[in-house]
């Protein structure tokens, strides 16, 4: 459906850079990634707001990259909404009508089952001003959708809504998806919605695509020390390889498989790691013994950092763990995690 080839987008002082990937039609993929990492200026060089300084687009078989944006098929949903002031609901929605010589009949079958199915019937004639954040983004994505658009672009359209409506909105893209034949693209920061919208996503780090994958293998399985850092395997170390161990240092880590030539990391998940009093501490492989150094509340749950010799590794346990093992900062206390829960990259 798309089939992006060695895009390169220049914008002043950031480029997009090489950039191959193909989506397929009607897929939900996701693009994630850290701020400035080039996500919103890849859908608009999609959607044909910004040149391309060499590469190609196609969108469903044809050659795009020169094409202006209402000539592309291709629908965005920005995070602000980007509605119209001055407009109505309904004027907002109908705007790039304007733009598209579309049946009329269908037209108003269309918008009819938008405004059904987002539930924004009795929204019609009122102003942005007058809508909180999940009616705005329920109106941005009828006024993307009515142009019947082969691909849906979304930069971070759950970000600024609170719980509730995120909740709302991410079960309405859900439904649109699946009743539709559109391809939507989507930028997110939350992993949340990568895994319960999407099959497929791409990391990209300043400008460069680290890792195209299904979305379990990228959290499961990262490529990069990149994407092992970003998606949060906080315990991340340069090792050496022997005899089936990971070497940091003078410590020794016992690996599940032999490690692929050429892997210079490990990385292990902090909610992998179990913390265990000395005292009860097991007699097996990944065993060790060591130091609270530090305690970070995060609600109902927090990061203990534990020195093992020089190597600081960070668990993630409950509070109430917390409280009956009586796990205090400078008290000793042993870590285990399974030898295959020890990634290498």
């Amino acid at each position: 459906m798309i089939d992006i080839r060695h895009l390169w987008v220049d914008c002043n002082t950031f480029q997009l850079q090489d950039i191959t990937l193909k989506i397929a039609e009607n897929e939900f993929f996701v693009l994630i990634g850290p701020t400035g990492a080039g996500k919103t200026v890849l859908l608009e060089a999609l959607a044909g707001l910004l040149p391309i300084k060499r590469g190609k687009i196609l969108i469903g078989g044809f050659d795009l990259t020169e094409a202006p944006p209402e000539g592309r098929g291709v629908g965005i949903v920005y995070q602000d909404y980007a509605l119209f002031p001055h407009l109505t609901v309904l004027e907002n929605i109908r705007y790039g009508l304007r733009f598209h010589r579309l049946d009329q009949q269908e037209t108003g079958t269309r918008l009819h089952y938008l405004l059904e199915t987002l539930r924004i019937s009795d929204l019609k004639g009122r102003y942005p001003a007058h809508l909180s954040g999940g009616e705005k983004q329920r109106v941005a994505l009828a006024r993307a959708l009515i142009i019947k658009p082969a691909v849906l672009l979304l930069d971070e359209p759950l970000s600024s809504l609170d719980p509730g409506f995120r909740e709302e909105i991410r079960s309405l893209l859900q439904a649109l998806h699946k009743s539709s034949e559109v391809t939507f693209i989507m930028v997110t920061h939350n992993f949340s919605d990568a895994f319960s919208l999407a099959g497929r996503a791409a990391v990209i780090n300043n400008g460069r695509i680290e890792q195209v994958d299904t979305v379990e293998n990228i959290f499961q399985k990262p490529r990069t020390t990149f994407v092992a850092g970003f998606i949060g395997m906080k315990n991340l170390f340069p090792a050496q390889f022997r005899s089936g161990k990971a070497c940091i240092g003078d410590l020794e880590i016992a690996l599940g498989r032999v490690p692929d030539n050429g892997v210079t990391h490990v990385a292990i998940r902090p909610e992998e790691i179990v913390l265990l009093s000395q005292a009860t501490a097991l007699k097996k492989a990944n065993n060790l013994s060591g130091v609270v150094k530090g305690i970070i509340e995060y609600g109902f749950f927090s990061e203990v950092q534990v020195a093992v010799q020089q190597v600081i590794f960070r668990a993630i346990i409950s509070n109430k763990t917390i409280l009956e093992q009586g796990i205090q900062e400078g008290e000793p206390v042993a870590i285990s995690f399974e030898p295959n829960t020890v990634h290498t990259l």
